[in-house]
């Protein structure tokens, strides 16, 4: 069955918004789960990638987290202030500054393990069926990063 074109533009056909609610569904639940960690979901997700690859420099956990440094650097400021991370000039490369955990940090990650299960059973849904939105959410944002309006537009 087909939806009519009018029906369109009805908000409730909007995938955008479909995601837009879901990610503000998310971070109310991120937000509550995250209270006993002392951390936001933007903390959370820096925390997610220094833990996975250590120190690094602030452009590349830029690139992980799809941030720029206008939006990561108070990110950081705070994270350091509570003593979870260091930033500091690169002795390789003075432009370039180095985020790395301190111990404080890295002890976190012990009590962060819950997160993803305690996520996962506030979606409803199996392991098997986070795992497959999962994939076609990365799909979407593929097509999405890859989409090219101009040509799109190109007449035929």
């Amino acid at each position: 069955m087909t939806t009519p074109a009018t029906d369109w533009l009805r908000l409730d056909q909007q995938i955008c918004f479909s995601l837009n609610a879901a990610s503000r569904a998310f971070g109310g639940v991120y937000r509550v789960i995250l209270k006993d960690l002392g951390l936001t979901y933007p903390q959370y997700l820096v925390m997610l990638v220094l833990w996975e690859h250590g120190e690094l420099p602030v452009k590349k956990l830029g690139a992980h987290l799809r941030l720029d440094s206008g939006t990561l650097s108070p990110l950081l400021k705070r994270l350091e202030a509570a003593g979870l991370v260091t930033r500091e000039r690169s002795a390789r490369d003075e432009r370039s500054v180095e985020v790395r955990l301190t111990g404080r940090g890295a002890a976190l990650r012990g009590r962060a393990v819950e997160v993803p299960r305690r996520i996962a059973a506030a979606t409803g849904f199996d392991l098997a069926e986070v795992e497959d939105l999962r994939t076609r959410l990365d799909r979407l944002t593929a097509a999405l990063d890859a989409y090219d309006p101009e040509a799109a537009s190109a007449p035929s």
